[in-house]
């Protein structure tokens, strides 16, 4: 895979896990290219596992 797809898709990630993180809801991902789209649900579901298992404190 190309360089410059991998660093756009480990983006659309980033800001999926971020979404999260921060409280939005999963149907705000802006992506409509499937892929990332994929990544970014991707972080968004990361995150969520990470904040059931206590790595964020609540209000962060």
């Amino acid at each position: 895979m190309k360089r410059q797809k991998r660093d756009r898709l480990e983006r659309a990630h980033a800001q999926g896990y971020r979404a999260a993180v921060t409280g939005r809801s999963k149907d705000n991902c802006p992506y409509q290219n499937l892929d990332a789209r994929c990544q970014w649900l991707g972080g968004y579901r990361e995150a969520m596992e990470d904040k059931s298992v206590g790595l964020f404190a609540k209000g962060q």
